[in-house]
C-alpha cells in the first residue's frame, strides 16, 4: 500500500509559475508523490526517483512519468543519463555529495527549487542528525556562482509542521565565461 500522499510544498508552488510550460522536472526523493502528482496535473514531464516507490503506485504507468527506484546514496548518484531538466524539484532531502550533481542537472534557462531542514531544527523533533541539517548558508552557498538566485531564506515556518529550513530558488541563467579557442 502506498504512503499518504500530503499537499505540494508552498515553497514549490510559489515558484511553479517560473517553470516551463510543459517542461521536464526531476523529482528527487520524491517520497509519496506530492510533487509528481502536482506536476503531472499541471501538464509536466517527470522524473521521480527515491529508494522507496511504493507511494507512487497509482501514479505509474502515467506516460509522462518515468520512475527510477534507486537509493541516491549509494555509489551512484542519479539512476538515468546525465541529462538536464527544465526544473529539479527537492524538499526535506540532503545528501551533501548530491548537491552539485543536482545543480548541474538544471538546464539553460531551467530552475532549482530546493527546501530542507537546517541546523537548530532538533527542537522541533527530527530529523536531528546533523548528516541531515543545512549549516547556515550551505544550501546558498551550494548553488552559487552555477545558478542565479532568484529567492533565498533560512526560516522557522509553521506548515506543514514546525521547522528550521533552508529554501532556494535559482535559475541557470548565469552567463558561462567565453571560449579560449583561437583556431577559426
Amino acid at each position: 500500500m502506498g504512503r499518504v500522499r500530503g499537499q505540494p510544498s508552498a515553497w514549490v508552488l510559489r515558484f511553479a509559475p517560473l517553470l516551463a510550460k510543459g517542461g521536464t522536472v526531476l523529482d528527487v526523493a520524491c517520497g509519496a508523490g506530492r510533487h509528481t502528482a502536482w506536476l503531472l496535473d499541471h501538464g509536466y514531464r517527470v522524473t521521480a526517483v527515491d529508494r522507496d516507490i511504493s507511494g507512487l503506485a497509482d501514479l505509474c504507468g502515467h506516460d509522462r512519468l518515468a520512475v527510477f527506484e534507486h537509493d541516491l546514496e549509494g555509489p551512484v548518484a542519479l539512476p538515468m543519463p546525465n541529462v538536464a531538466f527544465d526544473a529539479v524539484v527537492v524538499t526535506n532531502y540532503l545528501h551533501r555529495p548530491l548537491l552539485p550533481v543536482l545543480v548541474s542537472l538544471v538546464a539553460s534557462g531551467g530552475l532549482l527549487v530546493y527546501e530542507t531542514f537546517a541546523v537548530g531544527n532538533a527542537r522541533f523533533g527530527g530529523p536531528s542528525n546533523a548528516d541531515f541539517l543545512l549549516r547556515p548558508g550551505e544550501l546558498l552557498d551550494s548553488v552559487r556562482p552555477a545558478l542565479r538566485v532568484v529567492a533565498y531564506e533560512e526560516a522557522e515556518v509553521a506548515e506543514p509542521r514546525p521547522a528550521l529550513v533552508q529554501r532556494v530558488a535559482a535559475i541557470n541563467d548565469v552567463p558561462r565565461p567565453a571560449s579560449c579557442d583561437t583556431n577559426p
